[in-house]
């Protein structure tokens, strides 16, 4: 990109950050992490991820913060291990255990039939201590405060739920590394949950880490240490928008056009799609309706444009 093709101050350092997040600290504690790290107060997220858990947490920055609202983030991808022979009362490894049974004369076949029930469109119990409102407060926050919280089942579909290794643990103990992929409000500690219920020897989350929030995987991810030696978005604005969008190109004059806040004619897409002039900039992400592709955001406005 030339000198006179880089975009204006009003879109330096905008782009999405995919942050490898490490164990131990929450999704609000990266976001002030790269506050500072990058000196800006404008980062946001796009969900948060439990302290306990590893990878892939997305945040906007700058004007990016403005195309978070909009990802379609609807599907995500896990590794976790589930153990089998004790349930707790936070379905992970970071609560009390209520329960406990000999988990190792389970067989394979016992478990592959019960993932199998929680596999595709299924109804889920959302774990006590989620973030999930209830009389606007949070359930964790009331299971915390010594209150009994019953949530109701919610729709999600689990469109993966594999076994890829099963280790008998002394104790009495099996631990079973599983990938799934699944819809946004899924609760990985409420599968384990169930399916150490279902067993009859109660389950609960040992490990997790997320692979991937919709487009955004592991490769795009970025720790902490690396982004205090070299700070930095993963994908700068354009990027993000072309990797989470169809695209649309356009002309010039439609272009500045639609920089000015006017729509252009449709074309017949679906959803919301990157509009990219020759330059390779997006300049809007439009969406159809009727007549018109109207703008759901100017990325490059034309205050901002050189």
């Amino acid at each position: 990109m030339s000198a006179r093709e880089k975009p204006s101050s009003g879109l330096v350092g905008a782009g999405i950050l995919i942050v490898d997040k490490e164990a131990g600290i929450t999704s609000h504690d990266v976001v002030a992490r790269c506050r500072k790290l990058l000196n800006t107060r404008k980062v946001g997220h796009a969900g948060t991820l439990d302290p306990m858990a590893t990878g892939v947490l997305v945040l906007g920055v700058e004007r990016a913060t403005k195309l978070l609202g909009l990802l379609a983030l609807t599907t995500k991808a896990y590794s976790a291990t589930i153990r089998l022979g004790a349930a707790t009362d936070t379905d992970d490894a970071e609560g009390e255990v209520l329960t406990s049974a000999d988990a190792s004369q389970v067989t394979d076949a016992e478990i592959a039939a019960i993932v199998a029930t929680l596999t595709g469109d299924i109804k889920q119990i959302p774990a006590s201590v989620s973030a999930i409102k209830v009389d606007g407060q949070r359930a964790h926050a009331l299971v915390r405060a010594g209150e009994t919280v019953e949530l109701a089942p919610r729709p999600v579909t689990v469109s993966t739920f594999e076994v890829l290794a099963r280790r008998d643990v002394p104790g009495g103990f099996v631990d079973l590394d599983v990938d799934v992929e699944c819809s946004s409000g899924t609760y990985i500690r409420s599968l384990a949950r169930d399916l150490g219920r279902e067993l009859g020897v109660g389950g609960h989350l040992t490990a997790l880490r997320r692979t991937r929030v919709g487009p955004f995987t592991l490769e795009h991810a970025r720790t902490l240490e690396d982004l205090a030696d070299q700070p930095g978005v993963s994908l700068d604005i354009d990027q993000a928008a072309q990797t989470a969008f169809p695209h649309r190109q356009i002309t010039a004059e439609e272009a500045e056009a639609i920089s000015q806040g006017r729509w252009l004619e449709p074309i017949g897409m679906k959803g919301i799609c990157a509009a990219i002039d020759p330059t390779g900039h997006t300049i809007a992400l439009l969406q159809e309706k009727g007549r018109r592709a109207s703008s759901v955001m100017v990325v490059r406005p034309a205050t901002l444009r050189g």
